[in-house]
């Protein structure tokens, strides 16, 4: 058995889960609602203030989706009882971010011209400071995928660090030219 797949996940009080017919699973809590459609081999069923993740038998692609699922709908409640953050931090000089709303950015990355990020629904942006961003929501899957959208615009570079990464990344630097 998946040792993943196996753990109950805890349901905390003021969020409820309904699982319908057509396998879809919707979490409502406190910070929102979040539904995604699994399986159809892997069942969901609550016992009391937990939910119990099963799989038919141990064929290879049920043992795979087992953990996954379980790992997806732990995600969906604590997502919706906490919520997720991601904080990227601006390395260079120039370089800053500089919010335009709550769901946009306007970022001078050393191009010729500002770029600006704009947020799916459900994700938000926080600037602390001009080389700090938060990227928020209850939704771990878009705002992972948004954090890693935005280091992508300019990622750090081995030999000054400078860059987009995210908060404590370690950069692994290069020596330059020698000098003779």
């Amino acid at each position: 058995m998946s040792r993943i797949g196996r753990a109950p996940i805890a349901v905390p009080s003021g969020v409820s889960v309904a699982v319908g017919n057509d396998n879809t699973v919707t979490v409502k809590g406190p910070q929102g609602e979040l539904a995604r459609s699994v399986p159809a081999a892997i069942t969901i069923r609550q016992d009391g203030d937990v939910l119990v993740v099963e799989r038919p038998d141990d064929q290879r692609q049920n043992r795979a989706l087992h953990g996954l699922t379980r790992s997806l709908v732990a995600n969906m409640v604590a997502g919706v009882t906490d919520g997720f953050s991601k904080e990227l931090e601006i390395v260079g000089v120039g370089y800053r971010a500089i919010p335009k709303g709550p769901s946009a950015l306007e970022l001078a990355l050393g191009f010729s011209h500002p770029v600006n990020v704009s947020a799916p629904d459900g994700v938000t942006f926080e600037v602390p400071s001009a080389t700090r961003i938060i990227v928020k929501g209850i939704d771990k899957e878009k705002v992972g995928q948004v954090a890693a959208d935005i280091r992508k615009l300019r990622k750090p570079e081995p030999y000054k660090g400078k860059g987009v990464r995210y908060l404590g990344e370690r950069v692994v630097r290069k020596a330059g030219k020698a000098a003779k």
